[in-house]
């Protein structure tokens, strides 16, 4: 919470590049399988939150757009491809995993489920492990270092001592 007793969120891309800031009630939280959600995440299904009556400010760089339908623009980071929003007449939604809190936004309807992958339902009983439980079939995580924005609001990203991890 801030001073003034309103909810507030902060978030942005993987690398940093692009950065937000919502101030007041987020909206309704969702997952959706519709294929479009699924390209636009690459993944099986999108989770969003709809920004609704809350102040949304970009506060680093801006997001790149492309027109997905008719109706809808989806919104991404330009230089690490981030999906960060998906805009339509009704108004915006972000990615809930764009967030620096994520966990605190939890999901409470699926949509798009006319295109919901046949195995989604059973990925919670797959085994699990963690990440460097693999370190023997994966050795380069002993030395792994990350080039994604912390989350948290910085002051300027990336550090001036440090490699961005950009192929370019």
């Amino acid at each position: 919470m801030s001073l003034d007793n309103r909810p507030h969120y902060s978030g942005g891309c993987q690398c940093g590049a692009v950065r937000f800031r919502v101030e007041g009630t987020l909206g309704d939280a969702s997952v959706c399988h519709c294929r479009m959600c699924q390209k636009a995440s690459g993944n099986f299904y999108l989770p969003l939150v709809s920004v609704r009556e809350a102040k949304l400010t970009w506060t680093r760089g801006e997001r790149r757009r492309f027109h997905s339908s008719s109706a809808a623009w989806r919104g991404f980071c330009g230089e690490c491809g981030t999906p960060l929003t998906y805009e339509a007449p009704d108004g915006i939604a972000l990615a809930i995993a764009a967030f620096d809190e994520p966990e605190g936004i939890a999901p409470t309807i699926q949509w798009g489920t006319e295109a919901k992958l046949p195995y989604v339902d059973a990925v919670p009983d797959l085994p699990g492990e963690h990440t460097m439980a693999d370190i023997v079939g994966a050795p380069f995580l002993a030395d792994l270092v990350s080039y994604q924005h912390p989350d948290h609001d910085t002051e300027e990203w990336p550090p001036a001592d440090r490699k961005t991890g950009s192929d370019t």
